[in-house]
């Protein structure tokens, strides 16, 4: 555990509290008082209401279409269907700026809708609504339905044959069942709803803001750090109190039910009725996941000869020092060296986690590996920009900063991968091989190393994925001549003229394609045990 707690002591713990330091206490005095003020401002207190309000409608329009595709993925063999769950996958692994983008190519000023029927949604909260929903889509059918495919439906036919309707049997049955994962499922898309950034950073504009958005907004166009430190302080107990929730639920989940072998309970639809509810189910998908990714591809083939994609090597002299191009490999170097440090940490914390006489602490500390996910990224941003800054830790122009800043995110995904594999490891077997003189060392790389390597694998290509797309903290530690993809992307719509948005979905469209290409190497690599998250 030294070197997970010494990491995010440093490179989390550390900066958080140095930016709350910073604008809560001046003179050597914490001017706590500062928190009343800034509760008591009508413009916060609409950012807190809009930031709780969309998180709670994102969340049940996302359960409200996702459940059927739930039960289609869990219930239903159909042709094609390892490849319909990698297309589901695609968009909750893409960068958000990718994700706001596409929206923005299809609801916005000249987009699909605007020019087809005149219709602009890029003003409205429906547009945030929609993208939340594309974007959590993934969490709602990997989450409940790989649950729904290892429930008995004996039980539920049981409780047919005794009479029940189809309604009641599904109902005080099978979804008193799903109901940890229904819970844990709605937790975690109210989370990324609640910290949502960069979605409401190109789709809100000016209208609407976030808690994340506001304290981007007080911290790098306001310079209020005061009131940014108050924002971060009540998205952090907002965030503490929807993680242990979730941890409730997911040890209830764990425990509380006696499940099958997922691949026994699909078959092929039976019926009109379950004909119709699969081309429900796709069309659904087409429309609300391939559609807005096929008009982003579109509006990147805007100009002719690959116009949008050509003038990406050339130097504007403006915003970019260099070609944004370049911004490519850079995402993708730092992208590797995140991964690297993600699958360390992480994969030392899984292991002390799973240990039998791991203690309150050790148990703990699991909780707080799930804070970087909700806590403000923007704030952990600029907080290294102001606390690593002196020796032995100035960082401040060393290219470590963002791997180091991206791993955070990864390592979360890093444990919550190995974690069930590492459990499932037979004790029985290491006792063995102790008994039989292998040192510790030997143990892990001979008993615990070839059980997980294909977790290890799945591992590592999540942190890269999320490495890859991370842009709250990136937006202030990537220096202007090593832009990454999604820091590249804000600023080309950022900049008025045709140009400038041809070449941000340009890149969005290369950084979609490379997240598609990880995720296909995933689900090639997913296992029914190791392919949830």
């Amino acid at each position: 555990m030294a070197v997970p707690v010494a990491f995010f002591a440093v490179f989390f713990a550390y900066p958080v509290a140095a930016i709350v330091a910073r604008g809560l206490k001046a003179d050597g005095t914490w001017h706590l008082g500062r928190i009343g003020e800034v509760l008591a401002q009508s413009d916060v207190r609409h950012v807190l209401w809009f930031t709780t309000w969309q998180a709670f409608v994102s969340t049940a329009l996302t359960l409200i279409v996702a459940l059927p595709g739930a039960y289609v993925f869990a219930r239903f063999h159909f042709p094609g269907k390892q490849v319909l769950r990698a297309v589901v996958t695609v968009p909750f692994v893409l960068p958000t700026v990718v994700v706001g983008t596409a929206f923005l190519a299809l609801v916005g000023r000249g987009g699909l809708l605007d020019e087809q029927w005149g219709v602009r949604l890029d003003t409205t909260v429906w547009a945030i609504l929609l993208a939340h929903v594309f974007f959590n889509y993934a969490v709602v059918v990997r989450t409940v339905g790989g649950l729904w495919a290892q429930l008995d439906p004996r039980q539920e036919e049981a409780a047919r044959m005794l009479g029940a309707s189809p309604l009641r049997a599904w109902r005080q049955v099978t979804l008193p069942a799903l109901a940890p994962a229904v819970a844990a499922a709605a937790l975690m898309v109210f989370l990324f709803t609640f910290t949502s950034f960069g979605v409401v950073q190109i789709l809100g504009g000016p209208t609407f803001s976030t808690l994340e958005v506001e304290i981007y907004r007080q911290t790098s166009e306001i310079f209020d750090l005061s009131t940014a430190a108050v924002l971060t302080l009540i998205q952090f107990v907002a965030v503490g109190a929807i993680l242990a929730l979730h941890a409730w639920t997911v040890r209830r989940r764990e425990t509380a039910l006696r499940l099958v072998d997922a691949s026994v309970t699909a078959r092929r639809p039976r019926g009109a009725g379950q004909w119709a509810l699969l081309g429900g189910v796709l069309v659904t998908v087409a429309v609300l996941l391939v559609l807005p990714l096929a008009v982003l591809v579109q509006r990147s083939l805007g100009a002719p000869g690959f116009g949008y994609y050509r003038a990406l090597t050339s130097e504007d002299g403006g915003v970019f020092l260099v070609p944004p191009i370049e911004a490519i490999g850079n995402s993708l170097s730092y992208a590797v060296a995140a991964t690297l440090i993600a699958v360390v940490i992480g994969s030392l914390a899984a292991v002390a986690l799973t240990r039998r006489d791991a203690g309150r602490f050790v148990r703990g500390f699991d909780a707080l590996l799930m804070l970087p996910l909700g806590v403000s990224a923007v704030t952990v941003g600029f907080g290294f920009l102001i606390s690593l800054d002196e020796p032995p830790l100035d960082l401040r122009s060393s290219w470590i900063l963002v791997p180091l800043a991206q791993a955070l995110v990864g390592v979360p995904f890093v444990v919550r991968t190995m974690l069930p594999v590492l459990r499932a490891v037979d004790v029985r077997l290491r006792e063995a091989a102790s008994v039989l003189g292998a040192s510790p060392w030997r143990v892990w790389r001979e008993v615990d190393l070839p059980i997980v390597r294909r977790a290890l694998l799945i591992a590592a290509g999540f942190a890269f994925a999320v490495s890859l797309g991370e842009f709250g903290a990136t937006v202030f530690i990537a220096r202007p001549d090593r832009p990454t993809l999604p820091v590249a992307v804000a600023r080309l719509l950022g900049r008025p003229g045709d140009l400038n948005y041809g070449q941000a979905m340009a890149l969005s469209t290369i950084l979609m394609v490379v997240c598609a290409v990880a995720l296909l190497v995933l689900e090639r690599l997913r296992t029914d045990r190791t392919g949830e998250f």
